[in-house]
């Protein structure tokens, strides 16, 4: 299958582009500044501390379990589990980041330094991160780690985008506490 993405040259072959860092350095400078920027929220801040607090000492056996019964709880008529993550004010806050990005970010969540999701703007298709690239390659590699993802196109949104995940650092130690992962739409950065 050869797909061609017009407005970007992108040309999709088997589902995967073949330039997909093509829009790094935008990428890149919109982690530093704005992203960055809005990861120094004290309220965000204190919300990863806090869960950090919950689940430092948790097994590979229960976070794992964790991530099943939020797999189990999506689409599902109760999920407390999702609602603790989606129905906060931090969660609140990334929201409304979203909503005036105009368009250019997708979901923002925020992770703790377990890689489980404290805070997220949509429901993520899984709870635990720490097994990916965007906890992995970012809280793990230290505070200056950015990770960016390749391109793809997101089924629910149908829109191109990269994945810009980037460490959350705590501003009394300069030391990581959790990761944040902002779905940034690449229409949005002609």
């Amino acid at each position: 299958m050869r797909l061609t993405y017009a407005a970007f040259g992108l040309i999709l072959v088997a589902g995967l582009p073949a330039e997909a860092n093509e829009f790094s350095p935008q990428l890149t400078a919109l982690a530093e500044g704005e992203m960055r920027a809005l990861l120094q929220d004290p309220a965000l801040i204190a919300a990863v501390r806090a869960q950090n607090g919950q689940t430092m000492d948790l097994s590979e056996t229960e976070i794992t379990a964790m991530d099943q019964d939020w797999r189990a709880q999506v689409g599902a008529g109760s999920a407390p589990l999702i609602e603790n993550v989606t129905a906060n004010p931090v969660a609140d806050a990334l929201r409304a980041a979203q909503e005036a990005s105009g368009g250019l970010y997708t979901e923002i969540f925020l992770m703790d330094a377990v890689g489980l999701n404290v805070a997220a703007s949509d429901v993520t298709s899984d709870y635990w991160q720490g097994d990916e690239a965007k906890w992995q390659q970012t809280f793990a590699q230290g505070p200056d780690a950015l990770h960016i993802s390749e391109i793809e196109l997101d089924e629910s949104t149908q829109a191109f985008q990269s994945q810009v995940s980037l460490s959350v650092i705590d501003p009394e130690t300069g030391n990581p506490i959790g990761a944040a992962t902002f779905g940034v739409n690449v229409e949005y950065l002609q």
